[in-house]
């Protein structure tokens, strides 16, 4: 918890003081002042915000229990044996399936399912998945997760900025798009920059075993996990800018790896946790005799 919260520290910090020093740099004392001024909206847009910039990409909503009782049922026992508050559920209209956790606080969190989740996996294998989730807002991954998803859907977001360049008497309405373009090839690789120093694989690891222990199922979270890397294959999510921002908060890589969205990934090989999870299932197996 405590480096999680080191580690979003120091990435606000980092980039408060390179748009400080660019302000500086291009303005001088007015720019320096500029650049104060931006890193503080910078930093009031990630913590006010942050929550809901992936849930409106992925054009989640909150959802009741009278809609999903099974959801809300398997959601409150797992929080409660693990002692930690109910998370808001919301639920993204898409048949890619895939699930994610997002916000600051445990207090404040979200835990999002995909339609195409809960019409894939059986209840055990959807309990691995929300405790995978749950164990990551207990951790504060999310807090990590959601700030460098934030600062990167801002990054991306000034490729719309060619929109706004005077181009003339020019007719051709497909030069803003291709300016918007090129500098999605520039700004693209710094957004992923900023998530890969955000994010450690080895959450992902860590939130397996917490997820395996909580249930005492690690063979179905396995089993969610496979079915989830085979279902995005067939369904997986379109590789947007608002999207690719928010990709590693997902629970299983929601892309196809090519082009611009490998740098996005933040996953380690969905084989390799299949692979720690069933060699926990042996060890727990082996102990019990």
């Amino acid at each position: 918890m405590h480096h999680n919260t080191i580690r979003t520290a120091a990435l606000l910090a980092g980039l408060s003081g390179v748009i400080i020093l660019a302000g500086q740099f291009f303005g001088g004392p007015w720019g320096l002042q500029l650049g104060v001024v931006i890193a503080i909206v910078l930093i009031g847009l990630v913590f006010f915000f942050g929550d809901t910039m992936t849930l409106r990409a992925m054009h989640a909503r909150p959802v009741s229990e009278i809609e999903q009782p099974d959801l809300y049922r398997v959601v409150r026992e797992l929080a409660t044996a693990a002692r930690q508050p109910m998370p808001r559920i919301y639920l993204s209209p898409t048949r890619a399936p895939n699930a994610f956790a997002t916000g600051h606080t445990p207090r404040r969190a979200v835990v999002c399912c995909t339609t195409g989740l809960l019409a894939l996996l059986n209840e055990s294998e959807l309990r691995g998945v929300l405790a995978h989730e749950l164990s990551h807002i207990r951790s504060r991954d999310t807090l990590a997760c959601s700030v460098a998803a934030t600062v990167a859907t801002l990054i991306t977001s000034l490729t719309a900025l060619a929109l706004l360049i005077p181009l003339g008497d020019s007719e051709d309405e497909d030069v803003p798009s291709l300016i918007s373009a090129l500098l999605f090839l520039v700004l693209g690789p710094a957004a992923a920059m900023v998530i890969q120093a955000a994010v450690s694989r080895r959450r992902e690891f860590r939130a397996d075993e917490a997820a395996a222990e909580l249930t005492g199922e690690p063979l179905a979270l396995a089993t969610a996990l496979r079915k989830i890397e085979v279902g995005g294959r067939v369904h997986s999510l379109p590789a947007e800018r608002g999207l690719l921002a928010a990709g590693h908060l997902m629970i299983a890589p929601p892309f196809h790896r090519k082009g611009m969205s490998r740098l996005f990934c933040a996953h380690p090989p969905t084989t390799e946790r299949i692979r720690r999870l069933r060699d926990l299932a042996r060890r727990w197996g082996e102990g019990h005799r």
